[in-house]
């Protein structure tokens, strides 16, 4: 939470500390795939609960209710620090390796409570994609494929969501074309996360098999 909007949170510690306020888990995910694959990574590094980093444009869950949404001019103001910043470098870093006739594979990662409404999540991960386009299919069924093969894993294509409800891989597929931008989220389960163990485990796996899975997008 940034300093100058603390006093909005004052007390909402708890809030900022739960799955609301953050992806329990995603950003250690993320630097350990980055080491792995010796891959960029651009990280959010703002509370949601301020402003929604994978919501589009007048979403109504874009602020949160500890947001005053009245005031425009704080509104723009968080926009203009966080939420254009982050977005425009990462399509800003597509546009230029896609530019050339290039491809991108995408990988945004998440993750999402073991149980939801009382109703426990049957996944350790799910895959993201937008079925219409080839490339993403082919990734996320080769990628699961592998993924399960050693039996440890449950693994779910467009699970607990849809891969093209609102987010930011989907605003980016309307910017550039199926061969050049693969956009994939990974959602993660909180609750296979919390063991040390489990979590190295998966981790290792999700690396050594997206390794082997990138050679769909690279060869399509």
């Amino acid at each position: 939470m940034p300093d100058n909007y603390r006093q909005l949170f004052r007390s909402a510690q708890r809030l900022l500390a739960s799955h609301r306020g953050y992806d329990i888990g995603a950003r250690e995910a993320a630097q350990y795939l980055k080491r792995r694959l010796r891959a960029p990574l651009v990280v959010a590094n703002v509370t949601r609960l301020l402003v929604d980093l994978n919501r589009s444009p007048g979403h109504p869950r874009l602020f949160s209710e500890l947001v005053p949404t009245e005031d425009n001019r704080l509104l723009e103001q968080i926009l203009s620090d966080y939420y254009h910043p982050y977005r425009d470098l990462v399509s800003g870093w597509i546009a230029a390796r896609t530019a050339g006739g290039g491809r991108v594979l995408h990988l945004s990662v998440h993750s999402f409570v073991a149980a939801l409404d009382g109703r426990r999540r049957k996944a350790d991960v799910g895959l993201l994609y937008d079925p219409s386009r080839f490339l993403e299919k082919a990734f996320c069924r080769d990628w699961q494929e592998r993924l399960v093969a050693g039996g440890r894993w449950v693994v779910r294509r467009n699970y607990p969501y849809r891969g093209t409800a609102d987010g930011f891989t989907v605003a980016l597929r309307r910017r550039f074309p199926a061969g050049a931008y693969v956009g994939i989220e990974i959602e993660l389960n909180q609750g296979t996360l919390e063991s040390h163990d489990r979590r190295l485990a998966l981790l290792r796996d999700l690396a050594t098999t997206l390794g082997m899975s990138t050679k769909v997008v690279s060869a399509g």
